[in-house]
C-alpha cells in the first residue's frame, strides 16, 4: 500500500470537509459548501476502506493519524476543548507508532514479561500496549461524537468506518505480536 498517497488522499479529504463545513455557514456558499463536504467525506470514506481492506496496522493508524492531525490544524484557535482532545489523541497515536515499530523489533517478547498477565492489561492475550491503548481509546472518542445530536448521516458512516478500522487495526497488530511472540 502506498501510504505516502494514502495520507495525501486523507489530508485532501479533511481540507474539503472542514471547506465544506465553513461553506454551511456563509450566507450563499450553502450549495458549495454541501458539495465539498459531501465530496470531502466521499475522499476520507473511500481512503478508509483502502486503507481498512489492506488489514496493515501501520495503514490503519497512519490513516486516523493523519486525519486527527488535519482536524487539529484547521480547528480553530479558540475551541480549546477540541484543540486538548485531539492533541491527546495525536500524542497516543505518536506512542502507537513506537509501539508498532517496537513489535518487529527482535526484543518485543520482552513486553511479554513485564506486562501484567491480568486480563484487563491484555488484548487476545498479549501486552495491551501503547499501540492497543491508542486504539482503545480513540474509539471511546469517536463513539462520543457518533452519540452527539445533529450528526449528518453521512458524517456518522464515516466515522463507523474509522470505528471499524481501529477494530482491524488492533487484530492486525495483535497477529504482530503473535509474531513477535513466537521468536
Amino acid at each position: 500500500m502506498d501510504l505516502i498517497g494514502l495520507a495525501n488522499k486523507i489530508t485532501e479529504a479533511t481540507t474539503h470537509i472542514d471547506s465544506g463545513r465553513k461553506g454551511f455557514a456563509s450566507r450563499g456558499k450553502e450549495q458549495e459548501g454541501r458539495i465539498l463536504y459531501e465530496d470531502g467525506i466521499s475522499e476520507a470514506m473511500s481512503a478508509f476502506q483502502e486503507a481498512q481492506s489492506s488489514t496493515d496496522p501501520q495503514a490503519l493508524i497512519l490513516a486516523e493519524y493523519t486525519f486527527l492531525t488535519q482536524e487539529l490544524e484547521l480547528c480553530s484557535k479558540t475551541d480549546k476543548d477540541s484543540i486538548d482532545s485531539l492533541t491527546k489523541a495525536v500524542q497516543s497515536f505518536d506512542d502507537a507508532f513506537l509501539a508498532l515499530k517496537a513489535v518487529e523489533g527482535s526484543g518485543y517478547i520482552t513486553a511479554d514479561m513485564v506486562f501484567p498477565h491480568n486480563g484487563k492489561y491484555r488484548v487476545s492475550n498479549y501486552p495491551k500496549d501503547s499501540y492497543h491503548i491508542a486504539c482503545i481509546a480513540h474509539r471511546t472518542r469517536l463513539k462520543n461524537i457518533l452519540r452527539s445530536p445533529g450528526i449528518d448521516p453521512i458524517e456518522k458512516s464515516l466515522l463507523n468506518q474509522r470505528l471499524a478500522n481501529l477494530a482491524t487495526a488492533q487484530s492486525g497488530y495483535v497477529e504482530k505480536q503473535k509474531k513477535a511472540m513466537a521468536n
